[in-house]
């Protein structure tokens, strides 16, 4: 068997779709990668709100998956919308990477002392697209001068190392497949410190660290193929996140966050959203991944007089 792999050509997408393909090879199946770009790759908008409606990174994708152009895709999962097309399935959701943010700071911006979960100085300026990770940087620290950046990983470290910013925000997953895969971040991290935020306080988005392996609903072959990619746990964790994030109605453009690990008996799961103005938190634990999102959402929905803010 020969299986058509589409993903996104950054070097990011590439390093995550490789991985999947050697597991592939591994059993026997052989994969070609073949490369797809996106709305959100061709579009140059400062922020990701501005790019366009949730899926700009992967509609291009699916539909290719639809037509039989590809037989199976690589996503970022943090990427996919929470409804995808109906003839469309993730067959194997791999062992999850990092959930988690870092800060990654230029060694003059660093401050041990400023407590968690920014050890930044006084009034520094923070690079990042994100609207999840503005709201929570103003949050924790309303003194930060956040500043929108975009680009791919290398990009922004580049930006970084050119002075532009003090610190930027990016995906734990991200740097460290990066750095595994490829050793292009090496020189670029050099003398810079790379600090990685608990996700307990600075909460990641939805599905970030997670991979979804997707294919067609009715390919049986493929489908097969794909179940002993699968993860269990990595599964539940992100299905938990992303049933509240559907209930959130969210995408790239809103602020909210969703961090589910293992806990002592079952799953915790916390989530955070900014609603008018307030940061809102919520915490609950369990079993069924459907219940948690459930509890989660149900806390943060409560009009304001009811919430305790954070």
């Amino acid at each position: 068997m020969k299986l058509r792999l589409g993903t996104r050509a950054s070097d990011l997408a590439r390093t995550q779709s490789e991985s999947v393909a050697e597991r592939l090879n591994e059993a026997g199946i052989e994969t070609e990668l073949k490369f797809i770009r996106t709305a959100g790759d061709r579009s140059s908008a400062a922020s990701f709100a501005s790019i366009g409606p949730q899926g700009v990174f992967v509609r291009e994708i699916e539909q290719a998956l639809v037509s039989d152009t590809i037989d199976l895709a690589v996503h970022s999962y943090k990427d996919l919308p929470t409804r995808s097309p109906p003839e469309l399935a993730i067959a194997a959701v791999p062992e999850r990477a990092d959930s988690a943010d870092v800060l990654i700071i230029r060694e003059h911006a660093l401050d041990r002392n400023a407590g968690a979960p920014l050890p930044l100085v006084e009034h520094a300026r923070v690079g990042t697209a994100s609207a999840r990770r503005q709201v929570w940087l103003t949050h924790f620290r309303p003194d930060l001068c956040v500043e929108s950046l975009r680009g791919n990983v290398p990009t922004r470290i580049g930006r970084l190392r050119e002075r532009s910013y003090d610190a930027i925000v990016l995906a734990a997953a991200g740097v460290e497949r990066l750095r595994r895969a490829t050793r292009v971040l090496d020189p670029l991290l050099e003398g810079l410190v790379v600090v990685r935020l608990d996700p307990e306080l600075f909460v990641p988005a939805p599905a970030q660290g997670a991979l979804a392996v997707q294919c067609r609903r009715d390919d049986a072959a493929v489908n097969d193929a794909l179940t002993a990619l699968d993860d269990a746990s990595s599964r539940i964790a992100v299905a938990a996140e992303r049933a509240t994030l559907a209930s959130a109605e969210g995408g790239c453009d809103i602020a909210f966050g969703a961090y589910c690990r293992h806990a002592a008996h079952g799953f915790a799961l916390v989530a955070m959203l900014e609603r008018a103005g307030r940061v809102r938190t919520s915490r609950v634990s369990g079993v069924d991944a459907a219940v948690l999102a459930d509890e989660a959402w149900t806390e943060l929905d409560r009009p304001v007089d009811e919430h305790a803010e954070h």
